[in-house]
């Protein structure tokens, strides 16, 4: 008797602790609201401040000015959503362009705005829309340079002008000894490398020399390096890695890439009263001035590259994810507006600082969020 209620009492506890363990398993899966624990098509999924929705393979390629916040963006996103796998790659802006309007990815990555026949070629695409520019993530286009003894170092856009252009080729010209008073500027040979593909970052900062240069700078603004010969490498990684060992090097790339090589970054003499410093809160100061040009759902920015307010960076871009305000395809549409709202939103845009990036402006993140909403 003494076995069998012994027994008894096993089962109960057993029964118990089956139950428990059914309604906290149960209590785990609460957030899962497909109605199905497969992670299927259409499943979505809170998870965290982000929600989840879609799976599978997202493809994107494009600008590598944005490399460094893509990277920690899918990482923290496919942590909270490991049904969707994020696949970006930093090809520059122009081949990532490319790739969208021949359909092989969901998005581009883009430091310039969609041009108008790029716009129509979309069409073909976007079945029943068109590419639209939403802007992402901001930052200074610094200039880096590697002159031994020299630890600070002020330049303007007309000696960046001549020295790009290869009119200026020693470090202790004149004209640079003219901003430095008191440096103990080398005679040493300029080594200046540009971008050897079609760049977004390119545009941004011949735009800048054309704005504010004058006639130092006598070429259009452009995504290929305008200027007959000189050294090259490709994307911002390949430049920054030639500046870092190259003595007399200078080039132009993202801050990020600058800081995680220890590379010195040039101030710039903008007319203010002091030359400013490229860091993303003085980069902010100078996209706080930019208006929105786009039309309809395209929110492209027009950026004021020859500003002298006080601390305002003026060489500065912005990149844009570049997808169809409708026609996109079905398949990838919930996956990308899932990764699109969670980098814009305030979680997503609270990381770019620590990388050397500027945040958007808090309006224009709104209206890039509502945008991405009524995606379709």
């Amino acid at each position: 008797m003494k076995l069998q209620r012994k027994n008894r009492l096993r089962a109960v506890a057993l029964g118990a602790i089956a139950v428990s363990s059914a309604l906290v398993l149960t209590a785990c899966g609460s957030d899962d609201n497909s109605g199905s624990g497969n992670g299927g098509s259409g499943s979505t999924k809170a998870a965290g401040k982000i929600k989840c929705e879609g799976k599978g393979q997202l493809l994107a390629s494009g600008s590598s000015a944005q490399k460094n916040a893509m990277d920690l963006w899918v990482k923290n996103f496919t942590q909270s959503c490991p049904d969707i796998q994020v696949n970006y790659k930093a090809t520059g802006s122009g081949a990532g362009i490319q790739e969208f309007l021949s359909g092989k990815t969901a998005f581009a990555g883009s430091d310039s705005p969609l041009k108008p026949e790029e716009v129509t070629k979309s069409k073909n695409v976007v079945k029943g829309g068109q590419g639209i520019d939403l802007p992402m993530v901001g930052g200074p286009i610094a200039i880096g340079y590697n002159v031994p003894g020299v630890d600070s170092l002020v330049l303007d856009a007309d000696t960046l002008a001549k020295i790009f252009d290869g009119k200026i080729e020693k470090w202790n010209d004149p004209a640079i000894a003219k901003l430095n008073s008191g440096a103990k500027l080398p005679d040493l040979k300029i080594q200046a490398f540009h971008r050897s593909d079609e760049s977004g970052t390119t545009d941004n900062f011949t735009k800048y020399l054309k704005a504010a240069a004058g006639s130092s700078w006598s070429y259009a603004p452009a995504k290929a390096w305008p200027v007959k010969g000189g050294q090259s490498a490709d994307g911002s990684a390949g430049v920054s890695s030639q500046v870092n060992q190259t003595k007399g090097a200078i080039s132009y790339f993202e801050l990020s890439y600058a800081t995680a090589n220890n590379i010195h970054t040039v101030k710039l003499n903008t007319g203010a009263s002091t030359p400013v410093e490229a860091t993303s809160d003085n980069a902010s100061k100078a996209i706080a001035e930019a208006k929105i040009v786009g039309t309809g759902k395209d929110l492209s920015l027009q950026l004021n590259y020859t500003t002298k307010a006080e601390g305002a960076y003026p060489l500065t871009l912005v990149t844009y994810e570049v997808l169809g305000d409708k026609g996109n395809k079905a398949e990838t549409l919930p996956a990308a507006k899932s990764f699109l709202t969670y980098i814009a939103s305030e979680d997503g845009q609270s990381v770019l600082k620590g990388l050397g990036y500027a945040p958007l402006p808090a309006e224009i993140a709104a209206k890039v969020r509502d945008t991405i909403a009524g995606l379709s």
